[in-house]
C-alpha cells in the first residue's frame, strides 16, 4: 500500500517535465505501449493459455483502458498545462471519497464508522498539505479549463476502480492489466493521431523517449500492477485511500529531485494522513 503511491509520484516529475518536450496523448500512448509490452513478457503464457477468454472480456478491456489509460493518462497531462498544482490535488483528493461511497452503495462493501473517520482524517491531511496550512486559501480557488480536465479524470478514475472490482476476470491481476493496457493503446491511437495532426505535434528526441520510458515503467506498469493486486485483496474502498499519500510523496520527490523545501505543514499532514489510512484499511 505504501509502494504504489511512491511509484505514482514519479508521474509528478514526468508531468512537470513534459510540456515543450512531448504532447499529452503522445506521452500517454508511448507510456502504455511500452508498459503493455513489458507486462506481456511476464504473462504471455497465461494469456495464450486463456486466449478463449480474451474475446469474452474484450469490451471490459476497452472500457477500462479508456478510463484508466486514456482519460487518466492524457487528460491529466492536458489539465496540468493550464491549472495549478493545488487545484489538481484538491480535485484528486475527492477520488477516494467517491470510491469509498460508491463502493458502499453499489458494490455493497462494508464501510463502518472507523473507516469513515479514517477517510475524514486522511482528507483533512491532504487539504492541509495542499493548502500549505492556510485554510483560508480554500475560498480563493477558481476553476479554469484545466480543472475541468482533471475533474473528468477524477470521475473516470473512480469508475475504473469500481469496475475493476465489480467485473470478474479469468485472468490474474498482471495479465488483466496487460490486456487493459492494450485496450487503452487501441483507444489512444486515433486521439494521438488527431493531436499530432490538428493540435500539438511531437518531435522525437532522447528527452521525450526518456519521459515515455519513465512513465511506462514506474507510474505505469509497476504502480498499476500494485494497485490491481491491492484491489483484489482489499477491495476498492480501502485501497483508494492510498491516493491520500500522493501529496506527501510528491513533497518528498520535489525536495529530493527538484530542490523544493519541506515545511511544517507536511509533517502535520502526515500526522493526519497516516492514521487515517490505518483506520480506513483495518478490518
Amino acid at each position: 500500500m505504501f509502494v504504489a503511491p511512491a511509484l505514482w509520484s514519479v508521474n509528478y516529475l514526468v508531468a512537470r517535465w513534459a510540456p515543450g518536450v512531448i504532447a499529452p496523448h503522445a506521452l500517454a500512448l508511448g507510456r502504455w505501449t511500452v508498459a503493455a509490452l513489458v507486462l506481456l513478457a511476464f504473462c504471455h503464457r497465461e494469456i495464450a493459455a486463456k486466449r478463449q477468454f480474451v474475446r469474452a472480456e474484450a469490451l471490459h478491456f476497452l472500457v477500462l483502458g479508456a478510463l484508466g489509460m486514456w482519460v487518466c493518462g492524457a487528460f491529466v497531462y492536458i489539465g496540468g498545462r493550464s491549472t495549478a498544482a493545488v487545484n489538481i490535488g484538491l480535485l484528486y483528493a475527492a477520488s477516494p471519497v467517491l470510491i469509498a461511497l460508491a463502493s458502499a452503495l453499489w458494490l455493497r462493501e462494508r464501510f463502518g464508522v472507523l473507516q469513515a473517520i479514517g477517510v475524514a482524517l486522511a482528507l483533512a491531511g491532504v487539504l492541509h498539505v495542499l493548502l500549505r496550512g492556510q485554510w483560508a486559501a480554500i475560498g480563493e480557488l477558481s476553476l479554469n479549463p484545466g480543472d475541468l480536465w482533471i475533474a473528468v479524470a477524477v470521475v473516470c478514475w473512480t469508475a475504473y476502480s469500481l469496475l475493476l472490482r465489480a467485473w470478474p476476470s479469468a485472468f490474474s491481476p498482471l495479465a488483466r492489466l496487460t490486456l487493459i493496457s492494450a485496450g487503452g493503446v487501441v483507444v489512444l491511437i486515433p486521439f494521438t493521431a488527431w493531436e499530432a495532426l490538428a493540435w500539438l505535434p511531437s518531435e522525437p528526441s532522447w528527452r521525450s523517449l526518456a519521459l515515455v520510458l519513465a512513465a511506462a515503467l514506474i507510474p505505469g506498469a509497476a504502480a498499476y500492477a500494485a494497485y490491481s493486486f491491492m484491489q483484489r485483496a482489499l477491495g476498492a474502498a480501502r485501497v483508494s485511500v492510498v491516493l491520500y499519500l500522493g501529496p506527501l510523496y510528491s513533497a518528498g520527490v520535489g525536495w529530493a529531485v527538484l530542490g523544493e523545501p519541506v515545511h511544517w505543514f507536511h509533517a502535520v499532514g502526515a500526522a493526519l494522513i497516516l492514521p487515517g489510512i490505518w483506520l480506513s484499511t483495518r478490518r
